[in-house]
């Protein structure tokens, strides 16, 4: 019996006779094959033996050929081979005596040809050859073009970018009157034949999701400015590993990259002094299964993947999740050149399968675009939603990822295929529904399984979804970020009333709890990669996005930041960052910041920076001792939160004493001590709030944790409420301007002593006041 010794993924005995089938050139017996388990193993490349299998998905095409390369770039191919196909797959079993004999010794490198309705097959047909041509799009929405040499949506590594050093002309991939008979064979990126596929066999953190701390940053800006570093280990996975120790020492407990799935961008240093045509984020998917190769020291063929596994085990070993930012909205193909309808790139999805791939519009001609940068992927049918579970799979499994976020995650809710979108939560067979029923979602209590957030919204439609994501999804809390920032910035420009702004503090209950989920799936933050940096969010008044390299410029960006310099005084601008800082920590729901906000990282009042991949963007690590200053006081933030469970509950807040101490789990207050009636809940003109938690309940250390927040320019006296019996009140921090140093926020067990019940604290204008009883 032939064993499959390089599988991708484990095989089961059914999904090995299936194998053992097609290796034999016969259609895999339907009675013995679990087909989604199949759809997981059987595409992509990988060795069968002494023999190579290669399997591609197309419902519409009408021939398929592999084509097999011993150089990357530049080169024709060695050899090629013609599928079989049952069904929509397409597959062949290629010995490795014959691909030895073709000249291809070491790395095999592959693509294929596709033909279909809009192109038929033609004997005469030869790359650069127009023989068989029809339309370059037909009524259906097929794109066949044999001309361009598509890469595998299964392959695990890819050879390069379409665009880099070697080659900067982007034409060759398009279709279209002028770019249709381009062969893109020699300049294609290649699928590679992984003769080891990288298996992560360490041991993953299990922690409960509620207890996380979240670190958004870039893989490559991370560390590209780390003298501490190794020069040639900096910007890359394996530097971003040895990171993890300082990370852990900040208090984070899980780090959330920014796209590492391969996207093209290769090119970013063929002018370094420009941004134009520059992809630094990387939210062009490519390749759902290959890491970038760009971020690998090794980039050898299986490189970039065992160092990635490497710099998974770095993290675990300090007990940090890993997270990747993954974008199964759109890929990397793009959209329509300009207005032309026949003019896009035809690069792999695209040419394998465009209507199915891909939603179009109702004509089939363009694609259905609710993403603004090319067109949804078409996740309600399986061949599309079957990419997403299984590299989900892949990188949980095979590379030790530990959860995901999902950048405009409303499309995956899409029950479209052509024509519309429509968000509906319902529908078993939408995406989100589909990886939380087909993938392990780590228990609420902890455990094993991945942990799933989304970015809520997207672009038209219903897509804007903050609150309305199903069971087993966390999501990025806008509603969090946008009622702060204007409580804070935005004073007589927007009502925020005391009702919104405790609403957001005890875990946005009017968002989560109607559905059964939890607080710890409101996923709170101020900032994020798109947009002003925590120390930018209160320094600049707008975006400054046209300055020039190495600080611009960037195009586009959102125009209500709801920011403002705290009228260009810099110890106000660090008040408010403390603020900022501490209404993430101290509200239920899960922090998230972004790399650098720790030290005030600033981009300059440049809020979007997709495009720019430069010294001024990557982290800094040479400080002030202002910004070190910043950096004690959310470090012992982050310790106090972490060392306090009453600020990460499994459940929302009650209003009720459960435990009979006569205390409430929570308690509302204005500043004069009283709980606030309706009139002051629902007033804008009232911008002080105070709550206080019932440690006793939560078994916390303290007895009872106070907040007091100030969202007025001049100071308010609170008076305190009762610590409960035998206990007195003891100040952690005090964000204003006073007590800034390194002391402004306490070591455990130095906490000034403040009083008891009815001792009046002043707290300055815009501050924000934490303590506990004891």
């Amino acid at each position: 019996m032939t064993r499959a010794t390089h599988a991708p993924h484990p095989v089961s005995l059914a999904v090995l006779a299936a194998l053992l089938a097609v290796a034999a050139c016969e259609p895999p017996p339907d009675e013995a094959v679990d087909t989604e388990e199949l759809s997981s193993v059987a595409l992509g490349a990988y060795y069968v033996g002494q023999s190579v299998h290669f399997e591609v998905y197309s419902a519409h095409a009408t021939r398929v050929e592999v084509w097999l390369y011993s150089t990357a770039l530049g080169a024709g191919q060695k050899g090629k081979v013609t599928l079989t196909h049952s069904g929509d797959r397409w597959y062949a079993n290629v010995p490795l005596s014959t691909i030895q004999g073709w000249g291809i010794t070491g790395t095999i490198y592959y693509g294929y040809r596709a033909w279909g309705p809009n192109w038929t097959y033609s004997s005469s047909w030869s790359p650069g050859s127009s023989a068989g041509f029809v339309t370059d799009v037909d009524a259906q929405g097929n794109r066949f073009n044999p001309n361009k040499l598509l890469f595998d949506p299964y392959a695990l590594e890819l050879s390069h970018d379409p665009i880099n050093m070697a080659h900067t002309d982007g034409t060759v991939f398009a279709s279209g009157p002028s770019y249709r008979l381009l062969d893109s064979g020699p300049y294609a990126p290649k699928g590679i034949v992984m003769t080891e596929p990288g298996i992560y066999s360490g041991s993953k953190p299990t922690r409960a999701f509620k207890d996380e701390v979240i670190y958004e940053v870039h893989v490559r800006g991370l560390t590209k400015n780390d003298t501490s570093i190794a020069s040639a280990y900096r910007g890359t996975y394996r530097g971003a590993g040895l990171k993890a120790a300082a990370l852990a020492s900040l208090g984070i407990t899980a780090v959330e990259f920014l796209p590492v799935q391969e996207t093209d961008n290769d090119a970013n240093d063929y002018d370094p002094s420009t941004t134009t045509g520059d992809n630094y984020w990387g939210y062009m998917t490519l390749n759902y299964f290959a890491p970038d190769r760009r971020y690998a020291y090794n980039k050898a063929p299986g490189g970039p993947t065992a160092e990635f596994i490497q710099m998974v085990n770095a993290f675990h070993a300090q007990g940090i999740k890993v997270y990747i930012d993954v974008v199964y909205n759109h890929t990397g193909e793009g959209g329509v050149w300009g207005t032309d309808k026949r003019v896009m790139n035809v690069m792999s999805f695209r040419g394998l399968d465009n209507q199915n791939y891909y939603s179009l519009t109702a004509d089939r001609q363009f694609p259905w675009d609710n993403t603004g940068v090319g067109g949804n992927f078409q996740t309600h049918n399986q061949p599309a939603r079957g990419v997403v579970i299984d590299s989900l799979r892949y990188w949980s499994e095979r590379l030790g990822v530990d959860g995901f976020r999902f950048d405009l995650a409303s499309v995956l809710g899409d029950t479209c295929t052509h024509g519309c979108f429509n968000f509906d939560k319902m529908d078993s067979q939408n995406a989100l529904n589909q990886i939380t029923q087909q993938l392990p979602v780590r228990p609420a209590g902890g455990g094993s399984g991945i942990d799933l957030i989304a970015e809520p919204w997207a672009i038209g439609g219903n897509s804007y979804q903050v609150g309305g994501f199903p069971s087993g999804w966390a999501e990025w809390n806008g509603k969090f970020r946008d009622v702060l920032r204007a409580d804070q910035n935005q004073m007589g420009v927007e009502a925020i009333t005391p009702g919104q702004l405790a609403s957001r503090f005890a875990g946005s209950s009017d968002l989560y709890q109607d559905d059964g989920r939890k607080p710890y799936h409101s996923v709170n933050f101020m900032v994020a990669h798109d947009g002003f940096t925590m120390k930018d969010l209160y320094s600049c008044n707008s975006k400054y996005n046209t300055q020039a390299w190495p600080y611009g410029p960037s195009d586009g960006g959102e125009d209500n930041n709801r920011s403002w310099d705290q009228g260009g005084a810099g110890a106000d601008q660090r008040r408010a960052a403390r603020n900022g800082m501490s209404a993430l920590m101290l509200s239920a729901g899960v922090p998230m910041f972004t790399g650098g906000d720790e030290f005030l990282r600033t981009q300059y009042c440049n809020n979007n920076t997709y495009n720019l991949d430069s010294w001024a963007n990557w982290l800094g690590y040479s400080w002030s001792s202002d910004q070190s200053t910043f950096r004690t006081f959310t470090q012992r933030l982050i310790a106090f939160r972490k060392a306090h469970p009453a600020l990460r509950p499994s459940n929302f807040y009650s209003s009720s004493d459960t435990n009979g101490n006569v205390m409430e789990q929570l308690r509302w207050f204005t500043p004069a001590g009283v709980v606030p009636d309706s009139a002051y809940w629902a007033s804008s003109s009232n911008h002080a709030i105070a709550w206080r938690i019932d440690g006793t309940e939560f078994g916390d250390s303290a007895a009872a944790i106070y907040v007091a927040y100030n969202g007025w320019s001049g100071s308010v006296n609170f008076a305190l409420p009762w610590p409960g019996s035998g206990r007195n009140w003891y100040r952690v921090t005090d964000t204003c301007n006073w007590a800034e140093g390194t002391n402004q926020f306490a070591n455990p067990g130095s906490e000034a002593y403040i009083g008891g019940e009815w001792t009046n604290y002043g707290l300055c204008g815009r501050g924000l006041l934490l303590l506990i009883a004891k």
